[in-house]
C-alpha cells in the first residue's frame, strides 16, 4: 500500500486535509472504517484540482455523516436514504457520504433494483474505471494508506482506461458509463482499452435506457474539456453519437468543396468547436460551435460551378434546435442562445468579405444583442480554410468591424434598439386598427435609422412617420 498523505501537506490543501483528518480521528472513535474515495484521490495523485470530497463508510454512511456535520457545526444533512447516501452543505467543497454498497440492475434499467452493504472491495469493483476505484484510509492509525485492488495507479501512469470487472457488465449496468469513457479520455488525455471500445460498441444502443438530462449532463462535461473534439470523436466512433445526436452523427463522412479545410463537414464542425474552446471557457459557445451547421446534411446541392453548397443552412438550423432543445431537455435560456447564434453565424462573415457599412454593423449588433461578442467568437472560430491569405483577411476584417462596434453610446442603444415611435402612436397617428400594417410602419421607421436616413430619436422618428404614413394608408 502506499502511503500518499504527504500529497496533502500541500498548503493550498489545508482546509481539505484539516477536514479529512477530522473524520480520520471521527472514525477511530466510533471505530469504523472510513475512506475518501474516486475522483478525489485520482486527482490527488495526477495534482489536478481537488473539489469534491466523496467518503466511503463501510456501515450507514448516513449515520456517520451526521456525526461529521456535527462536528462542523453543519445542523442538517441531506439524505438519500434508498442509496445510503448524504451530503454535508460546506461553503469551501462539496462533501458526499456514501455507505459501501453493491447494486443490482434490471436489465432495461440503470436504476438498482437491489442495494446491499458491502465491503471495501465490493464497493471499489463496482466502480466505473480502475482509475476512480482507488481508496485512501482516513482512520487516524492508517490515514494516508491508499487501497489501490485493481492497480488504478499503473493505469493513470499508462494513460489508459480500464473497468475494474469485465467491461460488458460495467457498462450495461449503468450505460451512462460509456459517455463518461468519452469525457474521462478528453479530460485527462486517456485512452479507452480496447476491450472497452468494443464493449461499448457492442451495447452502444443501452444508452437509450439513459435519461435525457444525464446524457445531456455528461455531454456537456466533454463541451467543457481543453479539446471537446476528443470526447466527440470517441462518441463517433463508438457507436453513440448517432444515438445522443443524429444530427451531429450525419455530418460523419459527408463532404464539402474544396474551398474548406476539411473533408467532411463533421471534421471542419469538430475544428470550429475545438477553435471555440482556445478562445472562450463558455460552454454556450462551444455547443453553438458544434451546431452552427447542424442542417447542412439536409441542404447540402450541388453546383457545377461551385461545388457543394448549403444555402439556407443558417434559417434551416435555427429550426432543427428546436427539436434538439426538446430531446435534451435544454434550458429555454441555451436553447435560444444557440438558435440565435446559429441564425447568424454567417451574418459577421458576410459582411467581412465587402465593404462594412454603418447600417450593416447597427443591424448585426440589434440582430445579436447581448450575444455580440459571443457570436464574433464563433465567426473568428469558424475561420478553417486552409488559404492563410484569407484566414487573415477575414480577422483583420472582423477586427475593422470589432473597433467599429467599440463605440460604446452606440453599441448600448443598438442593443435593445426599438423604434422610438411605439405602436401605439402609430395606430394613433394613422389612424389604424392593431394589425400588420402597424408593424410594418415601425419596421420601416427603424430600418430608416439603422441606414443613417434619420436620426435614432423621438423627434426624427416622429417626422419621419408623417412623412411615409400616406404610402400605407387606402
Amino acid at each position: 500500500m502506499t502511503n500518499i498523505k504527504k500529497l496533502l501537506k500541500n498548503k493550498k490543501l489545508f482546509h481539505i486535509n484539516s477536514f479529512l483528518k477530522l473524520v480520520g480521528d471521527l472514525s477511530q472513535q466510533q471505530k469504523r472504517e472510513v475512506y475518501v474515495v474516486g475522483g478525489f484521490v485520482r486527482d490527488l495523485l495526477m495534482g489536478l484540482p481537488l473539489n469534491d470530497v466523496d467518503l466511503m463508510v463501510v456501515g450507514s454512511g448516513i449515520s456517520f455523516a451526521k456525526k461529521i456535520a456535527k462536528k462542523l457545526g453543519v445542523r442538517k444533512v441531506i439524505e438519500f436514504e434508498k442509496f445510503g447516501t448524504a451530503i454535508i452543505p460546506h461553503n469551501q467543497f462539496k462533501i458526499e457520504v456514501a455507505t459501501a454498497r453493491m447494486e443490482e440492475y434490471e436489465y432495461h434499467s440503470r436504476k438498482p433494483t437491489k442495494i446491499e452493504s458491502t465491503n471495501l472491495y465490493g464497493d471499489l469493483i463496482r466502480r466505473d474505471f480502475t482509475i476512480n476505484a482507488m481508496a485512501m484510509d482516513l482512520k487516524a492509525s492508517k490515514y494516508g494508506n491508499l487501497h489501490d485492488p485493481f492497480n488504478g495507479i499503473a493505469d493513470i501512469e499508462d494513460k489508459l482506461l480500464k473497468t475494474p470487472m469485465n467491461p460488458e457488465k460495467t457498462f450495461s449496468e449503468d450505460p451512462l458509463r460509456m459517455i463518461r469513457a468519452a469525457y474521462f479520455a478528453a479530460k485527462l488525455g486517456f485512452k479507452i482499452e480496447n476491450k472497452c471500445i468494443e464493449s461499448i460498441k457492442k451495447q452502444a444502443s443501452r444508452i437509450e435506457i439513459v435519461s435525457s438530462e444525464r446524457v445531456r449532463d455528461e455531454f456537456i462535461k466533454i463541451l467543457k474539456t481543453k479539446k471537446p473534439s476528443v470526447g466527440l470523436i470517441l462518441l463517433q466512433k463508438m457507436g453513440l453519437m448517432k444515438i445522443i445526436f443524429p444530427e451531429i452523427d450525419r455530418m460523419y463522412g459527408m463532404e464539402q468543396s474544396s474551398e474548406w479545410r476539411h473533408k467532411d463537414i463533421f471534421d471542419h464542425t469538430l475544428q470550429v468547436v475545438d477553435n471555440a474552446a482556445k478562445l472562450s471557457d463558455k460552454m454556450e459557445v462551444r455547443f453553438a460551435a458544434l451546431v452552427h451547421d447542424i442542417a447542412k446534411p439536409k441542404t447540402r446541392r450541388i453546383d457545377e460551378r461551385r461545388g457543394y453548397t448549403f444555402h439556407g443552412h443558417d434559417a434551416l438550423g435555427e429550426k432543427m434546435i428546436e427539436n434538439v432543445a426538446k430531446r435534451m431537455r435544454l434550458p429555454n435560456r441555451l436553447k435560444n442562445f444557440l438558435k440565435k447564434l446559429t441564425l447568424l453565424h454567417l451574418r459577421p462573415i458576410a459582411l467581412v468579405k465587402d465593404t462594412v457599412t454603418d447600417s450593416a454593423i447597427r443591424r448585426l449588433m440589434i440582430n445579436a444583442g447581448e450575444d455580440i461578442d459571443d457570436l464574433m467568437v464563433l465567426c473568428k472560430a469558424d475561420i478553417t480554410t486552409k488559404n492563410q491569405e484569407r484566414v487573415q483577411k477575414y480577422l483583420n476584417n472582423f477586427k475593422k468591424v470589432e473597433v467599429r462596434m467599440k463605440n460604446v453610446l452606440e453599441r448600448d442603444a443598438m442593443k435593445k434598439f426599438q423604434s422610438p415611435v411605439r405602436g401605439k402612436e402609430i395606430m394613433v397617428v394613422c389612424n389604424l386598427d392593431e394589425g400588420k400594417k402597424v408593424g410594418i410602419i415601425k419596421q420601416k421607421i427603424e430600418d430608416a435609422i439603422i441606414e443613417g436616413k434619420i436620426d435614432n430619436t423621438y423627434d426624427s422618428a416622429l417626422k419621419y412617420l408623417h412623412e411615409i404614413k400616406a404610402n400605407y394608408l387606402n
